[in-house]
């Protein structure tokens, strides 16, 4: 049991797989998941299941502790209940049977003495707010209307804490215990000292618990504000300083213990959803282990349950909520991320395929250990509850055991349901943020939904779609609309339940008076209200030497006002006297709010209603203010009605008749216009191309037909269909002929994917060798460097620059820019219309309507500059916006078109003329001084420290030969040459080969190239840099969407839109690229200056050793060659 208290962490791994699980651990694991799978399955029944049981429970409690208004002191107006002011009295014993020491007594009565007391007292505080702070006095001694036939007398007030800071006057007498009602009744209305007999009405000191009935007036809010405040005032008056800083770190820690699980959270990926719902599932722990612990009569003190609760909280935490957390967070990641050259899983594989298996391995690995600590820690409680200790601890162990029992049960049940809903709202939102991203960057709906489902989790494919909450037809309103259907759920249910409360039948005692221990006010320190007091009443008992006990009420509150406001009623309406709807809503209304504004009377039960109220205001406002992201969706036509989802349709393999054709010319072209095209054979279908009929780059829509075969099959038909058709045209037959029987591939690809996206009149696919250097540590972090190249040697030599630069600490990285660029040429009739336009883009105003404009047209899209220059009477303008993940040039693009058009038409330029979208001002795939300066795409620099002797080992070379080889080579030579960012040695190598790994555009790498090496001697060590201002790369649309590529993306773990920061997967391939860049520069570097370059390629870069045949001259040749491919 003690190994439990072990971090799981701080155990080998070794330790682990060494021990086998034991049959306690397998039965309470497979308990769990069978309970969590479950609660899964249906996790909007278990939500609202749970929600009504823990609504039902709390209104029950209100319920039982406020409608019995019977004895209620407020129920008549104007009349006092001695009985209920009697409520939290404690009786003190004084005689020789105590030693003449107070002796507490609570709960006597006289019938239980066993010695009848000579007198019984009671003491009573008379406390008059602010009247040594106002006009009005404090009444005297003598001014208060005792009667003649009441025994009372004056005795001295107790002054507490805060007397020297408040304003309050007091007086206690002591009067015999048969006589205190009456006098209580005689002293509820007190005159001032100061009362003018001519006046109609004069201001007079009324007890409050006097008050007229006025809940359920207007004036019912402020006066329940003003108990609850002079209440705890009074709280705080009567305690201890020491109780007072104890209770106040005790709360202190206890908010801290919110804060610390908010930020744990966070650290999960959750801003505010997942601690929120673990406050909630406490909340509804509390809400049942405090209904079962008084229906088992059980008596729970306020006073100490205020008192307890924060102890609780800070030293049971929230710990297992976390670790669970994070471990199904850990499975959900470790099934979407397959590590670095991890097989593909089979689908008979164990590991989870859908966010429910994810959770049963989470409870597989951590749930036994969450049990075991609840087990541990309720066994402790238990021990406390049963150790009869007094002072109210048996009970608060007793009801804290049940709430940990009760939050252990909702952990696996609610909360795990939450996670599954988390989880599947998270999957939904990246689905959509990714078929849209793919949509703004000009990729038709039908690829991009395709490729958005192939990067779902789980996957299409996987065989769990029966487990989908919102649905296989992917919808962000579905989101919106659960998250409304939910609130609206519970708030009805609440409304419902509430509204019910003033007709339900009060008159059964039996379950209120199970609520009596729990409801009765906190028991007043009797030495704190009245020490001065009893001091007089012990003197003369024991001079008297008689048998004394003394009951002291708890103080009693007086208000200067007047009468007949004091006692103002509001207008009579019975609940069922109703004539008008406004009637009718005042009754119901009113009885509602009469009721709970009753039950919030106790000071300590009002925090717990406040406190659970502003937290349910809080959730449902953060709610409806997530759900924003959906709220803009368009509004679509009403959907048919669901059919039950089928299982993926299996389709047989399609073979075409290939025999000899029977059908003529005329009933293949009938075939084609009836859409029955998939049913000719190949030969067929290649005639009909050939005579066109059949155009080439239609072949794809043509063959498509869910009867016959899937969507991947028709495609890769198609492509067949093609070759043959450019074979035999007759126009090119003669060179053509080939492609037909060639060994360029074309079965086994998903052209679904490069359809509409990717490439047109498809003819196969082009294998091309795909390499790994390093790895390389950048910034902090390992990766292996994808390499698509036919080049000999470069993956080789970037590994060794990845070797050196490891061994020196790693490469460190800075972004310097992200922004995109399109530059669009405009042309006016005259210079001056131009110029015009040129200044009121340069303008605030200018620039704010082009803005605003430009990021309406996407959600990733975002203006960040504008730059204008003007030729005459043309304007180039060039755009710079962020993009996303995307590499954006159809995103900025349409936000272009969008901007201009709104000049055009609404900013008073309408003879303006759009020359081009692209103007050359961008500049795209083109070297250019403007992309130099001011950057395109990613502007990075990457920086690397070589030891002196890591140089010398592993690089063979000298610092000082390296410092002069880059100042000759790459500065100055390639100044000579008027080099236009090619400072550098052979960037385009690794850039060309990552691009073409990563599916990037490969004509992209003109700019993405630019590159200034730079080098230096510091302090014996190597300091290498280098510069790129343009690296245009996204990392969703585009090549990326293709299966190979999108590997290599994952390889680097950069795949995709990133979950929570757009752009940021873009921006870390960037930085990648340019400290692989930064290694091929090193190792080249070296090579040049040792010499070693020609002697590397020749090796690599020939498959056959030179014969005896070779002659001086094909030598010459072919070092020449070597030389040639390095182009450095």
């Amino acid at each position: 049991m003690a190994t439990s208290f072990i971090s799981k962490r701080l155990r080998s791994a070794e330790e682990e797989r060494e021990t086998q699980p034991s049959w306690i651990r397998r039965q309470i694991v497979s308990g769990l998941q069978s309970i969590s799978r479950r609660a899964c399955v249906h996790p909007i029944h278990t939500l609202v299941v749970i929600a009504i049981l823990a609504s039902t429970t709390y209104v029950g409690l209100l319920e039982g502790s406020l409608l019995d208004t019977s004895k209620d002191p407020r129920s008549v107006a104007g009349q006092v209940d001695a009985d209920a002011l009697l409520q939290g009295s404690r009786n003190l014993r004084l005689g020789e049977s105590t030693s003449w020491k107070w002796q507490a007594e609570d709960g006597w009565t006289d019938s239980q003495t066993e010695k009848p007391a000579a007198q019984h007292l009671a003491l009573t505080t008379l406390i008059f707010p602010d009247s040594t702070n106002s006009d009005s006095t404090a009444p005297a001694a003598d001014d208060v209307p005792i009667p003649a036939n009441i025994s009372a007398a004056s005795v001295p007030y107790t002054p507490n804490l805060f007397s020297q800071f408040t304003h309050d006057a007091s007086l206690v007498y002591t009067v015999p215990f048969d006589q205190v009602s009456e006098l209580l009744r005689a002293v509820q209305e007190i005159p001032t000292p100061s009362t003018d007999e001519d006046e109609e009405e004069s201001k007079k000191w009324i007890m409050r618990a006097a008050r007229g009935p006025a809940y359920g007036s207007r004036r019912a809010v402020k006066l329940w504000i003003a108990d609850a405040w002079n209440s705890f005032v009074d709280l705080i008056k009567h305690a201890e300083t020491i109780d007072i800083v104890i209770m106040a770190l005790g709360y202190l820690s206890m908010h801290l213990s919110f804060v610390s699980l908010f930020f744990s959270m966070r650290r999960l990926g959750s801003n505010f959803w997942l601690a929120a719902t673990v406050l909630l599932s406490g909340t509804f722990a509390f809400l049942f282990g405090l209904h079962v612990t008084t229906k088992l009569g059980v008596p729970i003190n306020l006073l100490l349950l205020s008192e307890g609760l924060p102890f609780l909280v800070v030293t049971i935490g929230f710990e297992k909520p976390i670790m669970f957390t994070r471990a199904v967070l850990k499975a959900s990641v470790d099934n979407r991320r397959p590590g670095p050259g991890a097989a593909p899983r089979p689908l008979a594989s164990s590991t989870p395929r859908s966010i429910q298996d994810s959770i049963a391995a989470a409870i597989k690995d951590q749930g036994f250990e969450i049990v075991q600590h609840y087990c541990i820690e309720i066994g402790l409680l238990a021990l406390g509850a049963a150790s009869g200790v007094q002072g109210g601890l048996q009970q608060f162990c007793f009801l804290a055991a049940l709430i940990l029992f009760f939050d252990c049960v909702l952990l696996f049940t609610f909360y795990t349901t939450i996670l599954c809903i988390k989880l599947e709202i998270t999957r939904i939102k990246r689905h959509v943020a990714l078929r849209k991203a793919l949509e703004e960057d000009g990729i038709t709906h039908t690829v991009a939904e395709n490729v958005a489902s192939s990067n779902d989790w789980p996957s299409a494919g996987s065989g769990e779609a029966d487990t989908s909450i919102f649905g296989r037809k992917i919808k962000s309103s579905n989101v919106r609309r659960f998250k409304i259907l939910m609130v609206g759920g519970l708030i009805l249910i609440n409304v419902v339940n509430m509204s019910a409360i003033p007709f339900r039948n009060t008159g059964n005692d039996g379950l209120l008076s199970r609520f009596s221990s729990f409801l009765s006010p906190t028991p007043i320190d009797p030495f704190k209200v009245a020490e001065n007091g009893l001091d007089t009443v012990y003197v003369a008992a024991k001079s008297q030497k008689q048998e004394t006990i003394v009951t002291i009420l708890s103080p009693i509150k007086y208000k200067l006002e007047y009468p007949s406001i004091h006692y103002a009623a509001p207008a009579d309406s019975g609940s069922f006297d109703i004539e008008y709807t406004d009637q009718f809503l005042d009754a119901v209304g009113g009885k509602v709010l009469e009721s709970l504004l009753k039950s919030v009377e106790d000071p300590i039960i009002s925090k717990w209603i406040i406190a659970a109220l502003t937290l349910s205001i809080i959730l449902n406002g953060y709610l409806f203010n997530a759900a924003r992201w959906s709220i803009k969706d368009p509004e679509t036509a009403p959907a048919l009605p669901a059919e039950p989802v089928a299982a993926p349709k299996v389709y047989p393999k399609f073979e075409p008749n290939e025999q000899q054709s029977t059908r003529t010319a005329e009933e293949c072209e009938a075939l084609l216009k009836e859409k029955r095209a998939p049913i000719l054979n190949d030969e067929e279908l290649v005639d009909l191309s050939l005579r066109g009929k059949l155009p080439g780059y239609a072949l794809e829509k043509s063959m498509e037909d869910e009867n016959l075969m899937s969507r991947v099959d028709a495609f890769t038909r198609a492509v067949k269909i093609r070759r043959s058709v450019v074979s035999r045209t007759p126009a090119t037959s003669a060179i053509t002929s080939v492609l037909e029987g060639s060994k360029l591939p074309y079965k086994d690809y998903n052209y679904g994917l490069v359809h509409g996206a990717c490439c047109e009149n498809v003819i196969g696919y082009l294998p091309l060798p795909v390499g790994v250097a390093g790895p390389i540590n950048i910034d902090g972090q390992n990766y292996f460097i994808p390499m698509a190249t036919t080049e000999g040697v470069l993956v080789a030599s970037t590994s060794r620059g990845s070797k050196a630069i490891n061994a020196g600490g790693g490469a460190v990285t800075v972004l310097t820019g992200d922004g995109m660029t399109r530059g669009p040429c405009v042309t006016f009739p005259t210079l001056a219309r131009a110029a015009a336009a040129k200044v009121w883009i340069d303008s605030e105003e200018g620039r704010s309507i082009i803005t605003a404009a430009f990021n309406s047209t996407s959600r990733f899209a975002r203006l960040q500059s504008l730059k204008t220059a003007l030729a005459g009477t043309y304007l180039y303008i060039r755009f710079k916006t962020t993009t996303g993940d995307a590499m954006g040039m159809n995103m900025i693009s349409k936000g272009c078109e969008k901007a201009l058009d709104v000049m055009h038409k609404e900013c008073g330029f309408e003879d303006m003329s759009i020359i081009s979208l692209s103007g050359n001002f961008c500049t795209d795939k083109k070297s250019a001084a403007i992309n130099w300066t001011d950057g395109r795409g990613k502007s990075v620099v990457a920086e690397a420290i070589i030891p002196g002797d890591i140089v010398k080992s592993v690089l063979k070379s000298d610092v000082d030969a390296l410092v002069e080889l880059n100042v000759s080579k790459n500065l100055i030579g390639s100044a000579m040459a008027g080099s236009l960012g090619g400072f550098n040695a052979h960037a385009s190598n690794i850039v060309s080969a990552i691009f073409l790994a990563t599916g990037q555009d490969p004509a992209q790498n003109v700019e993405s190239s630019s590159c200034i090496t730079t080098m230096k001697n510091n302090n014996g060590n190597l300091q290498i840099a280098v510069s790129m201002p343009s690296i245009e790369v996204g990392t969703i649309g585009g090549g990326t969407i293709l299966e190979a590529q999108g590997a290599m993306l994952d390889l680097l773990g950069v795949r995709g839109a990133h979950s929570t920061s757009p752009g940021e997967n873009a921006r870390q391939l960037s930085r990648i690229i340019a400290a692989s860049v930064l290694a091929g520069e090193l190792s080249l570097c070296s090579a040049l200056a040792a010499g070693h370059l020609v002697k590397a390629h020749m090796a690599h870069n020939r498959s056959a050793a030179p014969t005896r045949s070779s002659t001086p001259v094909s030598s010459a040749v072919s070092a020449t060659r070597g030389l040639s491919m390095t182009s450095k």
